[in-house]
């Protein structure tokens, strides 16, 4: 938007994206903190298929299972070192990515712990394809590998580009975002070649990439508070959908500041999509008629990471300092889980003029 801009709305309006970042909604509760809460650095957290069980993993060293309805932490997994990121296997068991370049599988009913199998540098995003039966690793090493839970064998290794930085899966679609803004996009049935070989439409850094639920593209969020939405389709009508915005930005005093964009989620039911940042900001987005839903209030610190629960009744917010700006004091690691509005993510119907 060029200058003269109209001052924005409040911010349980929606306005168009890229707009002027909006106060600070009214005093809402930030949501349910969860008790028992990680004591560093929270790296991922998700919520499982068929529960309101939720799995956050963090750097010191643990991976824990809350049930977020109850809040209750139902048990924790100590590794030997920082947790990078975690999914869900089935209801009460996951798979951890670890910077002690190990992967494995742990069963929070019975205790058992399986090593999968090892990278050769920090694994950075573990993911569990229902579609296939398989888990998909990404790391440092410059390597995606493919492993069999069953056994634990690894089946295939990869070769990126660049150090691995965010992975996303749909079906039987799996996009790879790795430094130097490169994007990478498999077919799991057909890993040996590469579907598509891209690189971000955004100039900085990539931090997070998110598969939209219907399987036609995925949100890419970078350093420089921008989400880019992408199609996969390569047709021209295809790429021609494809657009990028502004978000998570601060203006005081004619100066602009700029957060990282550090987390996406989209929502099961009505493919909405929320944007966490280092600003303490979560903002909901309709990507189809590109606006912004909501804005809800300023969590502490950064917002590391967000999930929406399997029916989207629940969105678990991350308030966790990203070390954006170094060792510095900040407030605690915490876990807000918010009952979601469904105005709040509902995409409001297009206006159109009547005819003259």
């Amino acid at each position: 938007m060029m200058g003269g801009v109209p001052p924005p709305p409040p911010p349980h309006h929606h306005d168009r994206l890229g707009g002027v970042q909006a106060a600070p909604a009214p005093m809402p509760l930030l949501g349910r903190e969860l008790a028992s809460p990680p004591a560093d650095g929270i790296s991922n957290l998700r919520f499982s298929n068929y529960s309101d069980h939720l799995l956050v993993s963090s750097w010191d060293a643990k991976v824990r299972l809350y049930d977020a309805s109850a809040n209750v932490l139902k048990g924790q997994f100590a590794h030997r070192a920082p947790v990078l990121d975690c999914c869900f296997h089935d209801d009460s068991s996951g798979f951890t990515a670890s910077t002690d370049h190990t992967v494995y599988r742990y069963d929070f009913n019975t205790g058992a712990e399986d090593l999968l199998g090892t990278h050769d540098a920090p694994v950075r995003c573990v993911e569990y394809s229902h579609a296939t039966g398989h888990v998909v690793t990404g790391s440092w090493d410059k390597t995606v590998r493919c492993w069999d839970p069953r056994g634990g064998t690894c089946f295939g290794t990869y070769q990126q580009p660049e150090r691995v930085y965010s992975m996303s899966l749909v079906g039987h679609r799996l996009v790879v975002a790795t430094a130097g803004r490169h994007i990478t996009v498999y077919d799991l049935r057909h890993m040996q070649h590469p579907e598509q070989m891209r690189e971000s439409s955004l100039k900085y850094q990539t931090r997070c990439v998110r598969c939209y639920p219907n399987g036609t593209g995925y949100a890419l969020s970078s350093v420089e508070g921008r989400v880019a939405m992408e199609f996969f389709d390569m047709s021209e009508t295809g790429q021609a959908k494809k657009y990028a915005f502004k978000c998570h930005r601060k203006s005081e005093a004619g100066r602009d500041t700029v957060y990282p964009v550090n987390a996406i989620a989209f929502h099961p039911i009505y493919g909405t999509f929320a944007t966490g940042g280092c600003d303490g900001y979560v903002n909901v987005w309709d990507g189809n008629n590109k606006k912004r839903l909501y804005q809800y209030s300023r969590y502490p610190t950064s917002v590391a990471a967000l999930s929406f629960s399997r029916d989207g009744r629940l969105l678990a917010v991350a308030s966790s300092y990203t070390y954006e700006e170094g060792d510095k004091p900040h407030e605690p690691d915490s876990i807000f889980v918010r009952s979601v509005n469904e105005a709040e993510v509902k995409p409001k119907p297009k206006a159109y003029a009547p005819a003259p």
